[in-house]
């Protein structure tokens, strides 16, 4: 159980801060910078921040293993692509296959690409180097 509230409380650091990003770029950002640009900004912030909490939560929640780094890494992928899909349908109005058809190329998959690696983060920060 501690593994899921630790994805749970990861998914929910990261979310915020994207949301609080990706309002800025819908804002401000695409206009002036262009939304491919602001995204090449915004993904290594967001696996900078992603690598902290991770490091930040894992011991809080004893994850020390891989395997459990990598369910906790996994739950919070699962709840982003989960919230992503929503914001994408109530705010923007799209259906699931032109979201999904939207992550196939840029600027779309430079962030599914950074969403990817943040649901791997956990198995790259976990401290204790054990087997799966």
């Amino acid at each position: 159980m501690l593994v899921v509230k630790a994805g749970f409380a990861y998914w929910a650091l990261i979310f915020a801060l994207g949301f609080v990003l990706g309002t800025l770029r819908t804002l401000w950002g695409a206009e002036a910078l262009g939304e491919e640009q602001f995204i090449l900004l915004e993904v290594p912030v967001m696996l900078l921040a992603s690598w902290l909490a991770a490091r930040m939560l894992m011991p809080r929640f004893a994850i020390h293993s891989r395997r459990r780094a990598l369910v906790m890494g996994v739950f919070a992928f699962a709840l982003l692509m989960a919230a992503e899909l929503a914001l994408a349908a109530g705010m923007g109005g799209e259906g699931a296959s032109a979201w999904i058809a939207s992550l196939t190329h840029p600027p779309g998959l430079y962030g599914f690409l950074g969403q990817i690696a943040f649901g791997l983060m956990p198995l790259f920060a976990v401290r204790k180097r054990s087997l799966l």
